[in-house]
């Protein structure tokens, strides 16, 4: 009789699944991939992969929120400090940074689940309690707002200058390090150091009090 698996053999085991479920979610999208895709990728089969996760969804869960849950409470945490508001913007463009540095694909994986499927990847995020951390988010700066340290403007607009200058360059980064560097070192060590300064001076003069 085949011995019954060990704790760190079944994390071992489910981080092998993890990673096999992100690549085809990647690649195909969440509608697109089978369960038994991602057995006969994690080399496994059904049976051994429903008893690790029983349904595609919590599969889902587990390779979207767990990269998204170890970085947004630290944002939250960023915008409830005592600090100035582009203090604030700073750090939290360093965690983004960080995180886009350490899961490339992931700006490419949530832009192409929510054109495949937005109400799909807001369930996701209520079900696992993401839309709290981004509520307190937008408070703190509306509270901002209001207390006029930053202008007034559409939170929207905020949202979309801010996401747009931070996710583009890890989109088009394999294009950027052919065309101006020799290895992805330059883009980290470079590029990404001038345009977080580019950013700030941008939301600085989208924000700032006249």
């Amino acid at each position: 009789m085949k011995e019954k698996m060990t704790e760190v053999e079944s994390d071992i085991l489910e981080a092998k699944i993890v990673e096999a479920a992100k690549e085809l979610f990647i690649r195909k999208g969440f509608e697109q991939t089978s369960m038994s895709d991602i057995a006969q990728a994690a080399d496994i089969n059904r049976t051994t992969l429903h008893y690790h996760f029983r349904t595609k969804e919590k599969m889902f869960q587990a390779v979207f929120g767990s990269i998204v849950l170890s970085f947004l409470p630290r944002i939250q945490l960023i915008f409830d400090e005592e600090a100035t508001f582009m203090e604030k913007l700073s750090k939290a463009l360093d965690e983004y940074f960080s995180i886009f540095t350490a899961n490339p694909f992931l700006p490419r994986f949530i832009i192409s689940e929510i054109q495949r499927d937005v109400d799909h990847l807001l369930h996701v995020g209520r079900v696992m309690h993401l839309d709290h951390y981004l509520r307190a988010i937008g408070n703190v700066i509306e509270d901002e707002m209001a207390r006029g340290n930053i202008k007034t403007i559409p939170l929207p607009e905020v949202l979309i200058a801010f996401m747009s200058s931070v996710t583009y360059p890890f989109l088009s980064k394999n294009l950027i390090i052919a065309l101006f560097y020799e290895d992805e070192s330059g883009f980290t060590d470079c590029f990404l150091v001038r345009w977080k300064q580019r950013i700030l001076r941008q939301m600085r003069d989208l924000l700032a009090v006249e």
